[in-house]
């Protein structure tokens, strides 16, 4: 009798160790670099010109490289720009670009992968009818 409880026991406890390593996360080694701590937003309309801002939010100061290309490939801006918390703006010539999608690539050395945004504008028109029951 006593055997039998000694063996319940030894494969209860053999089955709750095999269950926990099963289920435990191997700690695995993290080689990736981070990605590159920038937002872009459209801030809006100024002089019926698009305005975006870039905000870049690093704690350490970094060097970065802003690309903006058109939908074709070609390059429209380009610079490189060092610094940790900083903001860039950028008012695009709707006039020069008509209704041309745009990128907005950032990369950086310390980086491995540019972080890209696509700009595209949309135009619709909105017409509401509202009908209301007068009393």
């Amino acid at each position: 009798m006593k055997t039998v409880m000694n063996s319940t026991r030894i494969l209860a406890i053999a089955l709750i160790a095999s269950f926990t390593m099963a289920f435990a996360s191997p700690a695995l080694a993290n080689n990736e670099k981070k990605a590159i701590p920038v937002e872009l937003k459209f801030v809006g309309n100024l002089r019926n010109q698009p305005l975006f801002q870039l905000t870049f939010s690093s704690e350490e100061e970094n060097e970065f490289t802003v690309i903006i290309r058109d939908e074709n490939n070609n390059v429209l801006y380009k610079d490189n720009v060092k610094g940790g918390n900083f903001t860039k703006n950028f008012l695009l010539d709707t006039q020069e670009l008509s209704d041309v999608g745009l990128k907005f690539e950032v990369s950086g050395k310390n980086y491995e992968k540019p972080v890209v945004f696509e700009v595209s504008k949309y135009s619709r028109i909105v017409e509401d009818v509202v009908v209301n029951k007068l009393k």
